[in-house]
């Protein structure tokens, strides 16, 4: 299934989707998805792994009107400077943004050794629910990126669903919107 940000890698040497489906409208996910990030809301998974990490994130359990801002240009930070030796950590770019839909993430891009999309979708699934798919795409630029993609493989796949599950614990854990009789 074709989702936000595929065209910008078209021949990836990895792919992966995961999802969660939330009993909750697509907008009462919305606002715990764009306040994603390090110095924001955090990711959402668990405090412990970031801490062994030392990723150092705190993760929100309320949303903050203060971070529900996310615009095209704008950046979102995954890891603090120096972190793992990444001088400027792990930054990644808004490059797609549709309001209640999809956020597309990208790092690096052009011929830099570390590209990957990151993907962040939202559906309606029934009457009141929402289907959640994290989409990550990595191309073959260098054999050692794609490398170095499959040995973060099970990391990155126990991560992804711990944000997964944290999103869908903190939007079911607030009260069900209102519906107004007809």
């Amino acid at each position: 299934m074709p989702l936000p940000g595929d065209r910008l890698i078209g021949q990836p040497a990895v792919v992966t989707t995961e999802g969660i489906t939330i009993s909750r409208p697509p907008e009462a996910v919305w606002p715990w998805l764009v306040q994603i990030g390090q110095d924001r809301a955090g990711l959402y998974a668990y405090e412990k792994l970031h801490a062994l990490t030392g990723l150092d994130y705190h993760d929100a359990d309320r949303i903050h009107p203060e971070w529900q801002h996310l615009a095209q240009g704008d950046t979102v930070r995954l890891a603090p400077r120096g972190w793992l030796g990444f001088d400027d950590g792990i930054v990644m770019t808004v490059v797609e943004i549709e309001e209640g839909r999809s956020i597309v993430l990208r790092t690096g891009g052009g011929d830099s050794f570390w590209d990957a999309v990151w993907s962040l979708n939202l559906a309606r699934h029934g009457d009141d629910g929402t289907r959640l798919l994290i989409r990550t795409r990595v191309p073959l630029r260098q054999p050692g990126a794609v490398v170095g993609a499959e040995l973060i493989a099970p990391a990155k796949a126990f991560v992804t669903r711990a944000i997964l599950r944290g999103v869908k614990h903190r939007a079911e854990s607030q009260p069900a919107p209102r519906q107004d009789a007809p």
